[in-house]
């Protein structure tokens, strides 16, 4: 008897189901068994969000112009739910921002005006985060004749003497403050001379215009050698500490200085841990050392500026 034969339509029903179940798996890649996925989608937890989200950070320049804001400040809004609304000015303008209650945090590098924001009652909890330091810089011609000296007092009196082409910031801002203080050590009266030229704009600008125009400025080294591919201009004098110095710290707002603005104390203060967290302190340390191959800014969390009479 053969076996087709045997065969009643209920076996025949199964011995097809399991071929093609069989022709199934082979074209999908299964084993023909039913599976159920176990795998589960990873999500990562919403971070909630803040009462008040928008966050005004009133700052100098450098921090831009040198790129580390483009760092921190994505970092910040991920972790924090915040939304940073940055304004850059020289620190002066930045202080004066903070000073109108038209800002909740500050980021700035002139110590004398910070400290009076402070003794005035506007600004709370100031805390160094973050150095680097000034340079000199200048044509590769140096018609003043002062690249490699080791004092930069000198090396203004030389430009003075020689009536050399010199670019300032002119806007009151912490490199601005900087310079002029040198000027005054130096017992050199600048403003009024046919070579002293106050441009009154932000660091990198100063600098494309010092470049273009064979002068002299003083600048923080991050946005030098952040820009330096696109510059003529030459390192003249480094290393004079501590005049040379350049602390940045970050400033809270007081609301109780402004009972009619609503200053969001909340988001500065977060602002403010966030930038001395050793994550960040981190973060900020290694900024640009894999492309630039040097450090451009330190970590200070922690730190005094007593610490900074020599480095």
């Amino acid at each position: 008897m053969k076996l087709k034969n045997l065969m009643n339509p209920v076996l025949k029903t199964i011995l097809i189901s399991a071929v093609l179940v069989g022709l199934l798996g082979s074209l999908f890649g299964c084993t023909g068994k039913t599976t159920i996925s176990t795998t589960t989608a990873t999500t990562t937890a919403a971070v909630p969000k803040p009462a008040n989200p928008e966050l005004i950070l009133s700052s100098t320049t450098s921090v831009r112009d040198s790129g580390l804001m483009d760092l921190l400040l994505p970092l910040f809004e991920k972790e924090t739910g915040y939304v940073v609304k940055p304004i850059y000015n020289g620190s002066g303008a930045a202080i004066a921002l903070g000073q109108a209650g038209q800002a909740d945090v500050l980021v700035v590098h002139s110590p004398d005006a910070e400290l009076q924001l402070v003794a005035d009652g506007y600004g709370i909890n100031r805390t160094l985060f973050t150095d680097n330091s000034f340079i000199l810089v200048g044509p590769k011609n140096d018609p003043a004749g002062i690249k490699g000296m080791t004092s930069v007092v000198a090396a203004f009196k030389a430009i003075a003497a020689s009536q050399s082409l010199f670019y300032s910031r002119g806007d009151a801002s912490g490199t601005d403050t900087k310079e002029k203080a040198i000027w005054k050590t130096a017992g050199i009266t600048q403003k009024g001379q046919s070579w002293y030229v106050e441009a009154n704009t932000g660091m990198g600008d100063l600098l494309r215009i010092a470049s273009e125009k064979g002068g002299y400025t003083l600048t923080d080294r991050a946005t030098y050698i952040t820009q330096q591919s696109t510059l003529s201009l030459d390192v003249m004098v480094q290393n004079d500490y501590p005049t040379l110095v350049n602390l940045y710290h970050v400033i809270e707002i007081n609301p109780g200085a402004f009972p009619t603005i609503k200053i969001n104390s909340a988001g500065a203060k977060a602002f403010r841990k966030f930038l001395i967290s050793p994550e960040i302190q981190q973060a900020i340390a290694t900024y640009g050392v894999d492309k630039y191959g040097v450090q451009l800014f330190f970590a200070d969390a922690g730190k005094t500026e007593a610490s900074f009479g020599s480095k």
